[in-house]
């Protein structure tokens, strides 16, 4: 790949990368941090990636640095984290998108993340199974039984508004 067809890379999909990371963290400098870092790992190897591999490289790397920093996140855990949502009083949602969020992060974090390429991204099941490193019937798998457990939260849209 050219330092051209890295700088293409990086304006195309920037916003998606970013997207992807922080709908899965929720946090905006981490999500941030692994977009650097991702981008600075394919700028060392631009040599050996194909410009045409390069959204698939991006995603895989970010999704696997993602990993790494929610590993070792778990392990150090935070000293002023608060749960914001526990504190409200009122039971009541009117904003959809916050409901779904809120159900999104309820999910196992490899169900999250397939569901997320997959319905916000729109991959298919082999480029999400590329990235997560699953095989393709797995990715159905988990596919499947995160939007079930979706249908369930979230229930009947008569519950919801």
């Amino acid at each position: 790949m050219t330092v051209e067809e890295y700088n293409t890379t990086v304006d195309l999909y920037a916003d998606n990368l970013y997207r992807f990371i922080l709908k899965n963290i929720k946090d905006t400098e981490k999500a941030r941090d692994i977009v650097q870092d991702t981008y600075e790992k394919m700028w060392l190897k631009v040599s050996d990636v194909e410009s045409t591999n390069a959204k698939s490289y991006m995603f895989t790397t970010a999704y696997r640095t993602m990993i790494d920093r929610i590993r070792r996140d778990k392990k150090q855990g935070a000293m002023t984290e608060a749960d914001l949502y526990s504190l409200n009083h009122s039971r009541q949602y009117s904003d959809l998108k916050e409901i779904l969020n809120d159900a999104l992060t309820k999910l196992p974090e490899i169900q999250r993340s397939v569901i997320l390429l997959r319905d916000y991204e729109g991959y298919n099941y082999a480029e999400i199974g590329e990235i997560t490193g699953l095989k393709e019937p797995q990715v159905k798998v988990y596919i499947f039984r995160a939007r079930t457990f979706l249908k369930n939260y979230i229930g009947a849209m008569e519950n919801v508004v």
